[in-house]
């Protein structure tokens, strides 16, 4: 029996939210803010995180505890809003973005990081952030489309 050696790309999902290059770069202003303040609350939630297993004679745990399930909740609600964008928070501490893209009739992954200017990497989606590769490879010389 033939085997079929094509490899499974994930199946695009009708109602996703899917983003061309032009479209994610747009959406980087209110991305960034969000991302920004993700980055800054997760700072802050590991340092409480480490002042309740470490603190000092004079700190009030359940203050800190307090302030620690506030913080998570906002985390929480600021992964919601990028959700509600249609993009997936990757890393609390790089501020990794994925924003879904289709390309060959299958699904990629834009992959933008806080500190880069706008969207210059992609990568398959099985791939993450090792595999990505630089935005060029993704769209096709002009002089391809015309032929």
């Amino acid at each position: 029996m033939p085997t079929n050696h094509t490899p499974a790309y994930p199946k695009i999902e009708e109602g996703k939210k899917y983003f061309s290059l032009d479209e994610a770069n747009r959406a980087l202003p209110f991305v960034r803010r969000v991302v920004t303040d993700i980055c800054e609350a997760y700072r802050r939630a590991v340092g409480l995180q480490h002042k309740m297993e470490f603190p000092l004679p004079d700190q009030d745990t359940d203050q800190l505890r307090d302030e620690y399930e506030t913080l998570m909740t906002r985390l929480n609600d600021l992964v919601d809003e990028l959700s509600l964008v249609g993009v997936e928070l990757k890393d609390y501490d790089k501020g990794l973005v994925d924003f879904p893209a289709i390309h060959e009739d299958r699904e990629v992954n834009l992959c933008w990081m806080l500190d880069e200017p706008q969207i210059t990497a992609w990568h398959e989606v099985d791939a993450g952030y090792t595999g990505r590769r630089d935005i060029a490879t993704l769209t096709p010389p002009a002089d391809e489309d015309d032929g």
